[in-house]
């Protein structure tokens, strides 16, 4: 229909031979010759013995997580779950967590070989002066061409050195280095909630001594008042029972203005403008809780600052492997099968089928000393993760101490205020 002369069919390509034995000896041997590079992670034992200097060291019962609710404190109970539903940092932070386990999923993809589809369609036309300007006489050239292709094609890295293996070691840390600093932030925020409902319970508990004390002092200056009116004192002490007075109207204005921002701070935990939120005036009857202190191991294993820094050493411990493994040729694998053929009718015949094996290699020889300033770098950098999980455990062992120590130096205050009140 067309008007072109018919096209000579081609011969069929010959059959593909066989795999011989050597083609497949040096795949063998490179899967066989793999291994991983970079040091294994190794935790460091610097839990600091089984006994703490405050305290008796005794094996305990697991602190709960929502250990608030042993305050038995319904009001502070709804408060911090309204805040770890609905607080904006937290948020943020789960966000992160999912952001690096799907980083993992990443790294894990190296792991296998990767398959895509390709397929192109193209027709051409040349120029006919072009073309048949230097052919002798008579003889016709098409003009047109079309051209179909089809492959599906494989690539697959072996991996020998292990570049891919340490590179998901790393991300699964640094993964888990997120979801244990997620666990801190949440502990972080309802701690705060606590702390500032108890400053604000506090406040209203000073808040109606203070006006307990205004109306006494006001007695007072009604009753000097009276007395000075009728000749009985003089002029001064009426002055210093109004002195008193308003004293006591000055400490319930800080008393009202620290607890508006101890109230601010609990609606911005709860993730709610300060306008929207309040609390009303109450006595708390909290019930202070007995808490152990516990063994110093399982103290450590406990907190998330320090199973975050962990992982984050982990982490950088395996880059070390990465920055090692650059020091060697990377191998690559590869495999494409399809059909390609000149007309779209024929695209599918057996005999237009296509395929090609391959492997690469590629060799650092000369790179200006980059991957060795890379592996220092990587050192370097688990060398401040090292001392950054030393700086955590330490820290997470003396805020225990802190907490050991608390209970005694309040105590005793406690005590003699007590008989003070008996006394008085």
């Amino acid at each position: 229909c067309s008007g072109r002369p018919p096209r000579q069919r081609r011969p069929p390509p010959p059959p593909v031979p066989a795999m011989k034995a050597r083609h497949l000896a040096t795949p063998a041997a490179i899967l066989l010759a793999s291994c991983t590079l970079g040091p294994d992670f190794k935790l460091p034992d610097l839990t600091g013995g089984s006994k703490w200097k405050e305290t008796q060291a005794v094996s305990g019962a697991r602190l709960p997580d929502n250990w608030w609710r042993l305050f038995n404190d319904s009001e502070l109970n709804r408060l911090v779950d309204r805040a770890l539903s609905a607080n904006t940092e937290l948020a943020a932070a789960k966000a992160r967590v999912e952001t690096s386990r799907a980083l993992v999923g990443v790294d894990r993809a190296r792991m296998f070989p990767t398959l895509n589809l390709n397929g192109s369609a193209g027709i051409n036309r040349n120029s006919e002066q072009a073309t048949t300007g230097n052919l002798p006489a008579g003889i016709s050239v098409d003009l047109d061409s079309e051209r179909y292709r089809g492959t599906f094609d494989l690539a697959y890295d072996p991996d020998l050195w292990g570049r891919n293996k340490r590179l998901l070691e790393s991300s699964t840390a640094q993964a888990a280095a997120a979801e244990a600093l997620f666990d801190a932030q949440r502990l972080g925020v309802a701690t705060e909630v606590a702390r500032q409902y108890f400053l604000l319970r506090g406040l209203d508990a000073q808040e109606a001594v203070l006006r307990d004390t205004i109306k006494s002092r006001q007695d007072t200056l009604d009753l000097q008042k009276s007395k000075s009116d009728a000749g009985l004192i003089d002029h001064l002490s009426t002055t210093q029972a109004k002195t008193e007075l308003e004293l006591a109207n000055n400490d319930l204005a800080l008393v009202e203005r620290q607890r508006g921002s101890a109230e601010h701070a609990l609606a911005v935990l709860c993730g709610a403008r300060p306008s929207d939120f309040s609390l009303s005036s109450r006595e708390t009857k909290s019930s202070i809780p007995d808490i152990r202190a516990g063994l110093p191991a399982e103290v450590l294993a406990r907190r998330p600052d320090v199973r975050a820094a962990e992982q984050q050493l982990r982490s950088a411990n395996a880059k070390i492997g990465v920055a090692e493994a650059a020091f060697y040729p990377n191998f690559r694998l590869s495999a494409s099968g399809g059909f390609e053929s000149l007309e779209a009718r024929d695209f599918l015949n057996w005999e237009n089928r296509v395929l090609q094996l391959g492997a690469g290699v590629a060799a650092p020889v000369f790179d200006g000393g980059t991957n060795r300033a890379n592996f220092d770098a990587a050192v370097a950098q688990r060398d401040e993760a090292l001392a950054t999980y030393k700086t955590t455990l330490l820290t997470a062992l003396r805020e225990v101490e802190d907490a050991a120590t608390d209970p005694k130096g309040i105590a005793r205050p406690r005590a003699a205020l007590e008989q003070a009140l008996a006394s008085s």
